[in-house]
């Protein structure tokens, strides 16, 4: 059976034995027949202090093996040192044309055009929802291609030119996809920065740890059961570490209030010691997206 990935968002290892085992010198090794290999994706480094803090710690002491940043967000600065300092961590450019959060909001790096509102922010949602005050939808505003490659452009060019080791994009909330012609427009933009976009559907999600994972014990458990029944292939893992401090306790929206606590949980499973040891045990190969994408171009 061909060997699959498993992408996750998980923290970095705190024991060099861990890292050892499947950590990053373990990267290089070739694919094998009956391996596991996951993807652990941390998302939004450059929202908040919180979340550049936390994107670190899971990297540095727990799992995660890619992270995505949000070059128009108030903290990318921040996120481009900590990166620097930190350059075997693989990074995707999180292409970012909304700005979902009630206290805190980012502006695109070209200016107001159709895809700002009245302040020149960007929108909050996808498409207008009927909880939310009017004119928050992206799509609803018909904002022009035209707008949206000059602004992906921009967030994709300063991005390469500041960290070096960018290997992929991805779509914060899905916005830089949602539209036929959007979506044309993106792939295009991913093949001539020679930045790969999504991943094939061989390799698969290995599912959520659900509604019912609310504290951090309760994802650290949920975590532990997804991790026991992956079987060889090729898998990832998305998610959005954090930490309950002040800051992030600001940041949220209507029907997602509890976001410092939520997200402080999945740091705390990402660089659970039990979640490592289980990794460990099952011989779990953590790979990063630009790990995968050199095994695949050396195939």
């Amino acid at each position: 059976m061909r060997s699959q990935t498993i992408f996750v968002l998980l923290g970095c290892f705190t024991t060099g034995l861990l890292i050892t085992a499947i950590g990053i010198s373990a990267q290089s090794k070739p694919v094998s027949e009956g391996e596991i290999r996951l993807i652990v994706r941390g998302d939004d480094i450059g929202s908040s202090h919180a979340a550049n803090l936390a994107c670190i710690q899971s990297y540095r002491e727990g799992i995660v093996r890619s992270v995505e940043v949000m070059v128009p967000a108030p903290w990318f600065p921040e996120a481009v040192k900590m990166l620097k300092d930190a350059p075997d961590l693989d990074v995707g450019v999180h292409l970012t044309l909304t700005s979902e959060w009630d206290n805190c909001k980012w502006r695109p790096l070209t200016g107001p055009s159709s895809i700002t509102n009245a302040e020149g922010y960007f929108f909050p949602t996808n498409s207008q929802r009927k909880d939310f005050p009017p004119n928050t939808g992206f799509l609803d505003a018909k904002p022009k291609a035209e707008d949206v490659e000059k602004e992906l452009r921009a967030q994709i060019e300063l991005a390469i030119r500041l960290i070096p080791q960018v290997s992929h994009l991805s779509a914060h909330m899905g916005t830089p996809v949602l539209r036929p012609d959007l979506r044309q427009l993106t792939q295009r933009l991913a093949a001539e920065y020679k930045l790969p976009l999504e991943l094939p559907q061989t390799v698969r999600g290995i599912g959520h740890w659900g509604p019912t994972a609310q504290t951090p014990a309760q994802k650290e458990v949920a975590l532990a059961e997804l991790l026991a029944k992956l079987t060889p292939g090729d898998w990832y893992f998305v998610e959005h570490p954090g930490q309950d401090t002040p800051e992030m306790q600001a940041i949220g929206h209507m029907g997602y209030e509890n976001v410092a606590a939520d997200r402080q949980g999945v740091t705390f499973a990402f660089t659970s010691t039990r979640i490592k040891q289980i990794i460990a045990d099952r011989g779990i190969r953590l790979i990063s997206y630009g790990d995968y994408y050199r095994s695949t171009a050396s195939r």
